[in-house]
């Protein structure tokens, strides 16, 4: 049986757009709220779970970070939440600076942690949450259990303390107004509770102990992963091992919180001296062609090589975790460096990230636009 075709995704573009609102959801955490003009109104519709890539000029450098969409579609508006990260320059400028009227450049949304939900479904779906890795649960939760009178939706939402649980009260609505159909368990890493298996880390053997008395793999449709690297390689490696399809998995990742890890060489400046052996790079975007030659030993990308000739080549994160950057290798070979975006079936239709490969044969053909 060959391949299905691949899905279409929505050609990334940044729009300026105006914060109407921020609201703080902890001591380190906010909500902003977009207005969304008219006119732009085609370019930000979404699917419960996908992201925004936010662009903005901060101490005289471009920044770049991706943020999950909170809220259930709703039109003119755009809801995100940001978290203070340790160092993060973009989140705590938001978390410390940002006010209503602020414009930012917002790309259209992206992702494919998301699924359909007709009104007849009778499925059971759960999600392992921790810290913001909530955030794109909030949106699937809400828009899951309003859309289909019997679906179920089971959360597993680890944080440190109660103070650090974001959508707090937004989650106890939920539950109230689903008391039947939304189980919700918060485990507090730096907090007792009552009960053993919510307070600690949410290592293998608690874990293990939910899939087997509370969230069983064989009651379960889908899963939504979305947290620290860890955590989402221990839930999907205990899910395996439970026997559950990976075809019924989804997880999510903002970061790889591995410093060890390349995040690409997106901004770096290449010269290509006289004499030098290189590479050409030729690529395809909104059907207009460019190539650019690149140093054989340069280890330059492919992303960092196009964006030296159109700088609205799309990119988010840089670091082989969004999938903003995707493009099909056409002709010739890469190596990439890393990549937790594309699934299997990506990779073997010939999709890369380009954020992450580097040419390996002299030439090199790939097409953003497929």
């Amino acid at each position: 049986m060959g391949l299905e075709p691949a899905p279409q995704r929505k050609r990334a573009r940044f729009h300026p757009l105006t914060v109407r609102e921020v609201r703080r959801l902890t001591e380190d955490s906010i909500e902003v709220t977009f207005n969304v003009p008219e006119e732009f109104a085609d370019n930000y519709d979404y699917e419960p779970g996908q992201y925004l890539a936010l662009r903005m000029n901060l101490n005289g450098r471009e920044l770049r970070r991706s943020y999950s969409i909170c809220a259930v579609p709703v039109p003119g508006e755009l809801r995100v939440a940001i978290k203070r990260d340790l160092g993060g320059e973009f989140s705590t400028w938001a978390n410390e600076s940002l006010t209503p009227g602020t414009v930012i450049d917002v790309m259209s949304p992206q992702g494919t942690f998301t699924t359909e939900v007709a009104p007849d479904t009778n499925r059971h779906y759960a999600a392992i949450a921790a810290g913001s890795g909530v955030t794109p649960i909030m949106s699937l939760a809400r828009t899951i259990l309003r859309a289909s009178p019997n679906t179920q939706f089971s959360l597993i939402y680890s944080n440190r303390t109660a103070n650090d649980v974001m959508f707090l009260e937004e989650l106890a609505e939920l539950k109230d107004a689903f008391p039947a159909r939304f189980a919700l368990y918060h485990v507090l890493t730096r907090e007792k509770r009552a009960s053993e298996i919510m307070s600690g880390r949410l290592d293998a053997e608690r874990l293990n102990t939910f899939l087997e008395y509370l969230v069983r793999p064989g009651d379960v449709d889908e899963w939504f992963i979305c947290g620290p690297f860890e955590l989402v390689q221990l839930v999907r490696d205990t899910l395996e091992e439970a026997g559950v399809d990976r075809h019924h998995v989804r997880f999510e990742l903002f970061t790889t919180d591995r410093p060890d890890r390349p995040e690409g060489s997106v901004g770096r400046p290449v010269i290509v001296d006289e004499g030098d052996a290189v590479r050409k790079i030729t690529f395809t975007l909104d059907g207009l062609t460019a190539s650019i030659n690149t140093p054989a030993h340069g280890r330059e990308t492919v992303l960092n090589a196009a964006l030296r000739v159109r700088p609205d080549v799309p990119f988010a994160c840089a670091g082989g975790v969004c999938g903003t950057c995707r493009a099909m290798l056409v002709d010739g070979t890469v190596t990439m460096d890393e990549n937790y975006a594309l699934e299997p079936e990506e990779l073997e239709r010939g999709y890369i990230l380009t954020c992450q490969s580097h040419p390996t044969s002299d030439a090199v053909t790939v097409n953003y636009d497929s």
